[in-house]
């Protein structure tokens, strides 16, 4: 018999929202150590014991008996019978110190697979547990905990085609020895004292990084740093896991092709509450976190809002305990670094996976077959007959978990990202026969698919990589979503009570036609069994305003590629237009827009159609946006399912984009609030209102602006080599660059301010409003507009900042490479933010959101959500200009007879004629603008653009009103959370519950 000891725990979580209530908040959340109790030796025998059966939890055979002792009438017994694995004992002793309890002594039996333990456990007093409801509470905390993660166990390995793989039965001498190993190097719950973090983190320095602990540099420091902060991450991610698989709630599936997650230090540490221990800890070893934070870089995984939408959406649902999943591709190169050389941009590979990323787990043990090509034959299955794929490529998916803390919860959601590798057959068969380049070539296939964002899709072998990246990351989605019901489940009727499948647009539409086929052809369920749980578990978003930007696959290539899933969707739209002919009758016109399949010159797969005809809810992400899909882009399916479509305006969330990002901004909010709790309940923000017109918040407030501006000013120094003034106003425009986004429009204003400047006198000048332009955003490689817009940025800077008439009246800059991090530093310091699209071309436009929450001015046009903002904050506090969205058609129809202003027709003809060079150039630029060719309007909207700048000019100059208006603005970003759009979602759309870890 072995004898071992053990200590009690001391849980490194947060507690304060459930177990500890208090009205008193502190500037971060707190971490609660519990006491540390003395534990007696644990004692090992081999003896048998009957299984306990008053508690039992179905799913995993765990149970758990209360007894009465025979010779000790001071203790409660609980016995408990469950599967061995790692930490168990760990988990049960965490339950009992979690509620008070003390251990006096525990045996361990065993019996067969199974754990036999023996628990003599009393109340915080030494005294007896007699309260049945209480012994109820304890019996019910304990088979919670115990209860296994999804994928515990778990190993599909590429060999064995997605066939799970358990771990050999050992004899029971082994399992003996295994058992008392485990519990001999059994760990607690890792603590967040500055000691404990300071040799946590000097531990990744020597065993990860691989350093000497005493000669490491800030970047080492960084990566030893999140090494140890993602070891806190794990413990809470495993709890959740478990926690979600004992209860077995209804999950969604957020499937997104697009993930711009940033940097993810700061953002987890504030999560998880343990920013300001790391911080000490840090100091103490001689380094600043703030330093150390900035050596990591951006996970570019997406283009523009969609992605960050996607990102911020993750901690909304984390954050609120809602069951959830993300999926997506993890690209080896993520969205291009942009270059700037002489004003042009070039693009070059971002390598952001060069030094690692600490912040996934690589599951090795966690891979898919996903095939391609072949052809597509029938069999018979017993007397039916079948359709089987026979494909002509395969690859394999290996899966890279990336964990999501909520912030003020234990809850840590999971993102599964995809990477592509070659199918180790296809490999062997190569190799066998001395073919080692073939092999090479195959591996270099198959790792293309998750090579790189946005191939270049104007050629077919562009086509069919992007078609190739939609399917492969929804193929091994969908597989991993099968294999985890399937594990519990065996009935298919259950389906739609425990999955929700959202498509983030139609990148991942491709999802509807795999399940179906999944269902039907290795299922082998009915067409009519499987149509109705498709329809029961898709909901889709768009973010698309206009018919051009409506994905579309031409046939040829679906069917070289997907076989299996042309002929699937063949079928879909076929019993579509036959039931739609016996609602509408024989309105072809109608009939031909509704298909799936378009016909034409080139024959084509609508994406957009089919997300519509499958989904059970079809949403657009602002109430705009909403109105333009019922009345334009699909009024033929809104008049027939009405009841379908809903909106969900989009929303940011206020940990990365306050918290986070202004720091000084989220204490001083917490300090005028007298609380926390608007980091969790955005909706308290608008208690800010009552001090707007306070003196001394008014005070802080610029004083909160001011450092922000000053950090700003600081890297557009170190960036550019360019000094500029902070008692300007820093007019901040930065997206994507696009012909509807308007940035042209912002440049040819700044031309017009700069000629009046140039033709004032010097009494004049001296009322001009300091101003610093900042521009930034990508063009698409392709995009050669936008790239002429860049570069018409440029020298158009290059013409203002050199120019001794006009000092630091009016700066021009542009920030190259604009991602994540730099917008963490540009919309603090930003006094006023321009969104200038042109009137229902915006979907909804997140960015506004992030600078609204950061009291930034808005110079806007009535777009996107920028509506619904206006009806927050007021219009008195938004600066407003443009044609309205009803108002565009009818401007365009005008064509030639649309007069514009003389002052538009200047500083056009100022670009012409080379004032800033490259006359050439910049032709097309302005052949784009003029005349007919004028579809954006920048024309039209000109003069009223200029207006609402002479309009903000005004404000800034009234210190007292603009920083009313800033504090208005924030105070009004509530409704704008992704909080509240993840609520909506969950409640309207996935009919999914909150389901938070307890421990």
């Amino acid at each position: 018999m072995a004898t071992l000891s053990f200590s009690s725990l001391k849980p490194n979580t947060l507690f304060s929202s459930f177990l500890f209530p208090s009205k008193n908040i502190s500037s971060r959340p707190i971490i609660y150590t519990l006491p540390h109790r003395n534990t007696p030796p644990l004692t090992f025998s081999a003896a048998k014991r009957p299984p306990a059966a008053s508690a039992t939890n179905s799913s995993s055979s765990v149970t758990v008996e209360t007894v009465s002792p025979e010779n000790d009438d001071n203790s409660t017994v609980f016995v408990i019978r469950a599967r061995n694995r790692t930490g168990l004992l760990q988990v049960i002793t965490r339950v009992f110190n979690i509620l008070g309890l003390s251990v006096e002594k525990a045996t361990v039996d065993f019996e067969e697979d199974y754990f036999v333990m023996t628990f003599f456990v009393t109340d915080s007093r030494g005294n007896k547990i007699d309260d049945q409801k209480s012994l109820e509470s304890i019996n019910k905390a304990l088979i919670d905990a115990i209860d296994g993660d999804d994928d515990a166990a778990l190993s599909v390995a590429p060999s064995d085609r997605g066939v799970v793989v358990r771990k050999p039965r050992l004899d029971f001498g082994e399992r003996k020895g295994q058992a008392e190993r485990m519990l001999g190097l059994m760990d607690v719950f890792l603590k967040n004292d500055p000691i404990s973090l300071q040799k946590d983190i000097l531990h990744h320095v020597e065993y990860t990084v691989a350093r000497s602990r005493f000669s490491f540099d800030d970047f080492e420091a960084y990566q030893a740093l999140a090494h140890s902060v993602r070891d806190r991450l794990i413990e809470r991610w495993h709890d959740t896991l478990i926690h979600f698989k004992k209860e077995d709630p209804k999950r969604v599936y957020f499937l997104s092709l697009e993930f711009l997650m940033g940097r993810s230090l700061s953002n987890i540490v504030i999560n998880l509450g343990i920013r300001d221990q790391f911080a000490d800890a840090l100091s103490q070893l001689g380094f600043d976190f703030e330093v150390l934070a900035e050596q990591e870089g951006d996970a570019c995984l997406g283009n523009g809002g969609l992605a960050r939408l996607s990102a911020c959406q993750m901690d909304s649902l984390a954050t609120l305990d809602y069951p959830a999943v993300g999926y997506g591709l993890r690209y080896q190169y993520g969205l291009f670094r942009q270059v700037i050389v002489d004003g042009f941009q070039h693009e070059q590979p971002d390598y952001w996976l060069n030094f690692g990323n600490p912040w996934e787990i690589e599951r090795i043990h966690i891979t898919y077959p996903v095939k391609f090509y072949g052809t597509v034959t029938d069999e018979f299955l017993n007397g039916e007959k079948c359709k089987v794929w026979v494909p002509g490529e395969m690859v394999e998916a290996v899966a890279y978990d990336n964990p999501i803390p909520g912030y003020g919860t234990r809850n840590t959601i999971n993102l599964r990202l995809w990477a592509a590798k070659p199918s180790d057959q296809h490999d062997m068969e190569s190799f066998n026969t001395g073919d080692y380049v073939d092999a090479v070539v195959n591996r270099q296939r198959a790792e293309s698919i998750s090579s790189i964002l946005y191939p270049d899709d104007r050629s077919y072998q562009g086509k069919e990589l992007r078609l190739k990246q939609q399917y492969f990351f929804v193929s091994a989605s969908v597989q991993d979503i099968f294999r985890r019901f399937k594990d519990t489940h065996k009935k298919f009727d259950e389906f739609p009570e425990k999955v929700a499948l959202q498509l983030n647009d139609t990148h991942p539409s491709l999802a509807i036609a795999e399940v179906m086929r999944v269902l039907l052809d290795e299922e082998h369920l009915s067409w009519h069994r499987a149509w109705d749980i498709i329809c029961k578990i898709f909901s889709f978003t768009t973010h698309t305003v206009s018919p051009e930007g409506l994905e579309k696959i031409p046939v040829d290539l679906l069917g070289n590629l997907l076989p299996r899933h042309l002929q699937i969707i063949y079928d879909i739209n076929f019993n579509f237009v036959e039931e739609l002919k016996k609602m509408i009758g024989l309105d072809y016109d109608r009939l031909t827009r509704m298909s799936i399949v378009e016909e034409g010159a080139v024959k084509n797969i609508r994406m957009a159609n089919l997300s519509v005809i499958c989904s059970h809810t079809v949403n657009g992400v602002s109430r705009l946006h909403s109105e333009l899909l019922r009345t334009k882009l699909f009024k033929d399916f809104y008049d027939l399912w009405p009841h379908k479509f809903q909106y969900k305006t989009n929303g940011v969330t206020q940990r990365r984009w306050i918290v986070v990002s202004n720091p000084s901004l989220c204490a001083l909010i917490s300090k005028w609030l007298g609380t926390e709790a608007w980091i969790r309940d955005i909706d308290l923000l608008i208690g800010l209102r009552d001090y707007a017109t306070n003196a001394e918040l008014h005070q802080e407030w610029k004083m909160v602006k001011k450092v922000n501006k000053i950090r700003l000013a600081e890297y557009i120094e170190a960036m550019s080599g360019l000094k500029v003034s902070l008692d300007a106003m820093f007019d901040v425009q930065t997206k994507r660059i696009h012909e509807y986004k308007r940035q042209l429009l912002n440049i040819l204003g700044i031309i017009h301010r700069y000629d009046c400047i140039k033709n004032m006198d010097k009494n004049d000048r001296k009322k001009v409003v300091p101003r610093v332009c900042i521009i930034g955003g990508k063009a698409a490689p392709g995009y050669e507009i936008a790239k002429k817009v860049i570069k018409l940025c440029h020298a158009v800077a290059e013409k203002i900042n050199n120019d001794n008439d006009i000092g630091d009246l009016l700066k021009l800059v542009f920030i190259p490479d604009y991602n994540v991090s730099v917008a963490e530093m540009v919309i603090p310091g930003a006094d006023l933010s321009q969104h200038l699209s042109t009137a229902g071309h915006e979907a909804s436009g997140t960015g506004s959101m992030k600078f609204l929450m950061n009291g930034c001015l808005l110079l806007a046009t009535a777009d996107g959500s920028t509506i619904e903002m206006v009806e927050e904050i007021g219009q008195d506090n938004v600066f407003l200009f443009g044609a309205k969205a009803h108002e565009v058609v009818a401007l365009r129809k005008k064509g030639p007879t649309l007069k514009v202003p003389l002052q538009f027709s200047r500083v056009v003809r100022m670009i012409r004629d080379g004032h800033f060079g490259f006359e050439d150039y910049f032709k097309s630029l302005c052949d784009k603008i003029e005349g007919t060719s004028d579809y954006f309007l920048l024309g039209a909207d000109f003069m009223s653009y200029l207006e609402a700048q002479a309009a903000a000019d005004k404000a800034f100059v009234d210190e007292e009103r603009w920083t009313k208006m800033s504090i208005l603005s924030a105070a009004g970003s509530g409704r704008f959370s992704s909080d509240r759009t993840i609520q909506e979602y969950a409640e309207n759309t996935w009919d999914i519950q909150p389901c938070r870890c307890p421990f």
